[in-house]
């Protein structure tokens, strides 16, 4: 049985490619993902690794136990320097002063964004240079007014040596000349971050207080044991310090690595796992015809003696070698995706790091396993139905209908599994957070595979409505292409529900992903009535001077600050808003329900939303317990009521409440209003006012709507490209069954072309029964895809009460479109390959 599998698949290997295709772009998606993954994860870990070389201990302050001997020292400074170097098995200790830096760009824009502006001390030794920090070009710094860049970020200010950079700390901005540019392995650099470099003192002025630092870097002398010199340096130190090996931080990197880099490959697998089930219908449905095809040879087998289990066996060995092979090529195809997959990301800003390509055993071998076990698992039942047939009728037809009992029972058990999911997507609705997930989940898995079940009971009133259409269109080509999908609905459903199940997650994305843009629009534009939100580039704040600077600023009608610090209230935290109440109508839309803003004058009143008196079961005259996390308390009265506000949060009261618990005053944001006539050019002048602080960004509503979707967009665009791989697929598919239809129907061809019909009308009978496959896929995706967005939008109701679900009916046209362009193009080969038979060969062939 064997050598008859072997034969089966290279008789038949023209049939079957298109199978292994499915099989070899599903299984690519895996190997390429596990490559890319280990590879990335690797390259970050060398990363890492050459950035902590020289690291034996790191010592830090205020990371360690708490101290009670006020004799302890609690900062990093030369004393603690000498001691640490006096002590045995130390070659040398690097004092760190680390803060953050925002260097202005062309434009006054932080060149390391908001999150990865670094700022340290430069530390030459004897030669005058750092070898933490080659130099590329020029020097150190060495005074107060000079700084040194890292190459990407000198080539973002347009700086050349001599000139000047503009860059923030926390505060006003300041000019530094540009002395030297340097090259790091600076995992934040790799990342897009930007480096600055300045003397010891500079640093220290800046960054913290003069003669301290923020770590301690020890190297060894060769032989010494890491975690023996670390345990020395804590012994030497007081308990309020904090020392790790370099092993162990190296270790701790390793571990948050391998956590992101395990995210990705998740997503990706997610991916790749729905793109192979898709290809589980192409493979099934091509087992199916080909057993229908060879019925005779199997009686055969059978009358020759071939047992049920050995007509199973050899379709099942033929089904592991084809995804053996087709996993083969899946491999190879895989190794090509992981090494173009960094350089597009990387296009795209991602900043990967370099780095060699991985190919861990353990991913050729998922591969391979997988590509194997989901051809041999799709071609089971297949094998089962080949093993049932007897040999008296597998010789009397080669092309029976389905049996009616068999549909009867499908179409019940797919009735049922449907109106399971339904009813539980309804159920869903009555959710307003995630604890209704669970049921979503279930619910969306029962309404899609009742669909697929039912596909083929709902394919025939389709097929009939689209082949009227066809009929006035194309006369008898459109018959002839109805009869022809109508003639096996389960072949023509298979077909379908492979494009079915892409659009249907193609389709409930991208309503979720519009209808969420929506609401973010709603809620950047529902409250604030602020012209401009005036914030830091930093998570450092704003200086309260900023707000009155604005207040006095020409062009400006209002500018409002808002500052907040956390507290608890029996248990349950929440943020404590303090503002100028007198303006806040100015910038925001304030509805009062109850009480007066006027009576939050001082520390002993608040203001609270509707929504947080209802939780916390607050009313006019209440007093609301608060416990902030320096250790204080307070018990102000709530004095107003306020409609729920998305800018002011749920605690409103006087900056009198608030500054006190605050261990440096900063303002969140200023909110600012434009004089009549003034909004147009007033951005300018905020930035002009500031002198181009890179710390300060002005954003209107609009900049802070797209700025939240923009975190969405991209996402949908990556679902698209991801879930791009199961269309594609599901296309083969279409193309699968099509030629092998084609073959099928080899005689009956013929007979068509003797009686007349031309072979442009053959094409199109082809070309029409495609278009019909794909547009019912698409349908059905479309629609249930709608359904399960709207159902299980519902979820996020609490958690974004602006959430309102909208049908982007241009994408849906464009999708269905994209559906019928699929349709033709995937009959272009089937439908030549039919108009070329030979009419005579035809009607001859078996």
């Amino acid at each position: 049985m064997f050598r008859t599998a072997l034969r089966n698949l290279l008789a038949h290997k023209t049939r079957l490619m298109m199978t292994a295709l499915a099989v070899l772009l599903g299984t690519a998606f895996v190997s390429g993902t596990l490559i890319f993954s280990d590879s990335v994860g690797s390259a970050f870990r060398n990363k890492m690794a050459k950035s902590l070389d020289d690291v034996a201990v790191s010592v830090t302050a205020g990371g360690g136990r708490p101290s009670t001997d006020p004799s302890d020292q609690q900062v990093l400074d030369t004393r603690t320097v000498e001691k640490v170097r006096a002590l045995p098995g130390v070659a040398s200790v690097r004092p760190s002063v680390e803060g953050v830096a925002m260097i202005a760009d062309k434009h006054n824009n932080p060149t390391g964004g908001d999150w990865g502006s670094a700022g340290v001390n430069y530390l030459p030794g004897k030669d005058g240079k750092d070898g933490r920090y080659p130099l590329v070009k020029g020097r150190g710094p060495a005074a107060e007014g000079e700084i040194a860049l890292d190459e990407k970020t000198a080539e973002k200010t347009g700086t050349k040596l001599g000139g000047t950079v503009r860059m923030a700390v926390d505060g006003p901005v300041m000019t530094k000349k540009l002395v030297g540019i340097v090259r790091t392995d600076n995992p934040r650099v790799s990342a897009g971050g930007s480096l600055a470099l300045f003397d010891t003192a500079t640093a220290q002025k800046l960054f913290g207080k003069p003669g301290e630092f923020s770590e301690l870097v020890v190297t060894a002398t060769p032989g010494t044991d890491q975690d023996k010199l670390t345990a020395e340096v804590r012994r030497a130190l007081p308990g309020s310090f904090d020392a790790q090996s370099g092993r162990k931080l190296a270790a701790d990197q390793s571990k948050m690595i391998d956590e992101q880099t395990s995210s990705i490959r998740t997503t990706f697998l997610v991916f790749a796992g729905i793109s192979l089930f898709v290809g589980v219908f192409i493979i099934a449905n091509t087992f199916t015809m080909l057993i229908a095809q060879r019925s005779r040879e199997i009686a055969l087998l059978r009358a020759v003696g071939a047992s049920r289990r050995q007509v199973v066996r050899s379709v099942m060995i033929e089904a592991g070698l084809l995804g053996l092979i087709a996993s083969v090529l899946g491999l190879g195809l895989g190794l090509g995706v992981a090494v173009l997959l960094p350089a597009l990301l990387n296009a795209t800003g991602a900043n990967l790091p370099d780095g060699a390509l991985v190919i861990e055993p353990t991913a050729v071998l998922s591969t391979l396993a997988v590509g194997v076990v989901v051809t041999v698992l799709a071609a089971w039942l297949p094998s089962r139905k080949a093993a049932r047939i007897a040999p008296v009728e597998a010789l009397a037809s080669v092309d029976q209908a389905p049996a009616p009992r068999g549909l009867i029972v499908r179409n019940s058990i797919g009735g049922v599994l449907a109106a399971l999911g339904v009813g539980l997507m309804l159920y869903t609705t009555t959710f307003r957070d995630r604890e209704g997930l669970v049921p979503a989940m279930a619910g969306s898995a029962l309404v899609l595979t009742g669909a697929i079940v039912l596909a083929p009971l709902l394919s025939r009133p389709f097929m009939k409505l689209f082949g009227r259409l066809a009929v006035r269109v194309s006369g008898v080509s459109g018959k002839l292409a109805r009869e022809n999908a109508l003639r096996n609905p389960r072949r023509t459903a298979a077909t379908a529900s492979a494009l079915m199940i892409g659009l249907t997650l193609i389709t409930g994305l991208t309503v979720g992903a519009v209808s969420a843009n929506e609401g973010m629009g709603k809620m950047g534009k529902q409250d604030l009535t602020a012209d401009y939100q005036v914030k830091s580039s930093s998570y450092g704040g704003l200086a309260p001077e900023v707000g009155r600077k604005l207040a006095g600023q020409s062009g400006v009608a209002a500018a409002v600050p808002l500052r907040s610090t956390g507290f608890q209230s029996d248990g349950h935290p929440a943020l404590a808003v303090g503002t100028d109440l007198s303006s806040l109508g100015k910038v925001t839309r304030l509805r009062v329900t109850g009480g007066s803003l006027a009576d939050v004058r001082d520390t002993g009143a608040v203001a609270v939303s509707e929504g947080y008196a209802k939780q916390r079961n607050l009313k006019l005259g209440s007093t609301l317990p608060m416990e902030f996390y320096d250790g204080k308390r307070a018990r102000p009265q709530v004095v107003a009521v306020l409609a729920d506000n998305d800018v002011l949060g749920d605690v409103l009261t006087a900056p009198a409440l608030v500054d006190p618990h605050m261990t440096k005053v900063r303002d969140d944001q200023v909110l600012v209003k434009a004089a009549p006539g003034a909004a147009g050019g007033l951005r300018e002048k905020i930035k002009d006012a500031f002198g181009g602080n890179p710390l300060i960004k002005v954003e209107t509503p609009e900049d802070l709507r797209r700025a939240e979707s923009g975190n969405i967009d991209p996402i949908l665009n990556l679902a698209y490209g991801l879930l791009g791989m199961a269309v594609v697929i599901a296309v083969v598919g279409v193309v699968n069954t099509l030629a092998m239809s084609v073959f099928e129907r080899t005689r009956e061809i013929g007979m068509l072309r003797a009686i007349g019909l031309a072979r442009r009308e053959v094409k199109q009978m082809v070309r029409l029964e495609s278009v019909a496959i794909a547009m019912f896929g698409a349908v059905m995706g479309v629609g249930v895809g709608i359904f399960l967005a709207w159902s299980g939008g519902h979820l996020l109701r609490s958690s974004f009460p602006q959430y309102e679900m909208v049908v982007p009916w241009a994408r849906i046209a464009v999708f269905l479109l994209l559906a019928l362009a699929v349709g033709v193009l995937a009959a272009l080969w089937p439908a030549r390959r039919a108009a070329r038979l030979n009419m005579l060969e035809s009607i001859g062939a078996q």
